[in-house]
């Protein structure tokens, strides 16, 4: 008898929640890393899949080789591939040692290869489009760990400045009055690996479109293990996503343990149809496959349909 082919490499996960497509892979202890190509933004880099050396920023959240063991190679390649110097986002805590990290790689290859380090304390921002800025968030997990958020920053004129002349609002811009308020707009929350707290409440992360978040714990009797890990548990995520204001839950981190039909099976047992189907698992790929299927019928027509009025 011959031996068995070597098991197949799974496929990237990809979910499409308009605007945004969020797309990448993440089993717990293995490898996490999800783009969100719109933003230009990779968040983690357990490995480094070559639809994710497109993203200028590698956002890290800790240092746990499952979400950074990929981000050397992941420089390396961009330089390969003439992509230019690749953004390495990180916690200020952590910052010399992805720089002693990547030091190592530099020694053993006898070459340079070029890269950027933005360090970020809790309170900083980095714009990484135009109004568009990343904050990092502490969060609790076995070593030193942050969330980030995308925050649109937007201006709106002042209600009762509605239906003034131009003229005349210049006039009062001129004299150095505010006739605009400010408006920072969540899009997307990334966690990383954290038990649930106060940083999940926050109304960055509450109030952002879509919401990322691990959840590495599914089993009844293991809210202990998920504490003890300093994961989140399928408990949490219920309770959490009764109170968040986001349009989508984007789950990865799950264990290969874990069946994805009883983890979602798990979760929808605690809060319903209505709630649950704002939830995504990032690695079901059979129902992320046929939920784009049905955006893709819709949207073509869409298309019909405009094109008749034509």
């Amino acid at each position: 008898m011959i031996p068995r082919p070597p098991p197949r490499e799974g496929s990237l996960g990809f979910l499409y929640l308009p605007p945004f497509r969020v797309q990448g892979f993440s089993v717990a202890g293995e490898a996490t890393s999800i783009a969100i190509p719109e933003m230009d933004i990779c968040f983690d880099m357990g490995k480094a899949p070559r639809a994710h050396l497109a993203p200028k920023y590698a956002v890290i959240t800790h240092g746990h080789m499952d979400h950074i063991g990929g981000l050397a190679y992941w420089c390396s390649q961009r330089n390969f591939q003439g992509m230019g110097p690749g953004t390495i986002v990180c916690d200020a805590r952590i910052e010399n040692d992805i720089r002693g990290m990547m030091d190592g790689f530099q020694a053993l290859e006898r070459q340079k290869t070029p890269y950027e380090v933005v360090a970020l304390d809790e309170g900083d921002e980095l714009e990484i489009k135009n109004n568009i800025v990343l904050r990092p968030f502490r969060t609790e997990h076995t070593c030193p760990s942050v969330g980030y958020t995308l925050v649109e920053k937007r201006t709106k004129l002042k209600p009762e400045l509605m239906g003034l002349p131009q003229e005349k609002l210049r006039e009062l811009k001129d004299r150095g009055e505010e006739i605009v308020n400010h408006l920072n707009v969540p899009l997307v929350a990334y966690t990383g690996d954290t038990l649930p707290g106060p940083h999940l409440l926050r109304e960055d992360v509450m109030n952002a479109q879509i919401i990322i978040s691990e959840c590495t714990f599914f089993e009844r009797d293991h809210k202990d293990r998920a504490k003890v890990g300093m994961h989140m548990h399928v408990s949490d995520i219920a309770e959490w996503i009764k109170v968040a204001q986001c349009e989508a839950m984007v789950i990865c981190h799950i264990s290969r343990r874990t069946h994805l039909g009883q983890a979602r099976k798990a979760l929808m047992d605690m809060v319903g149809p209505e709630l649950g189907q704002k939830v995504h698992f990032l690695m079901d790929h059979r129902a992320n496959k046929e939920r784009y299927e049905v955006q893709a019928q819709e949207a073509e027509q869409r298309e019909r349909e405009l094109a008749a009025r034509d």
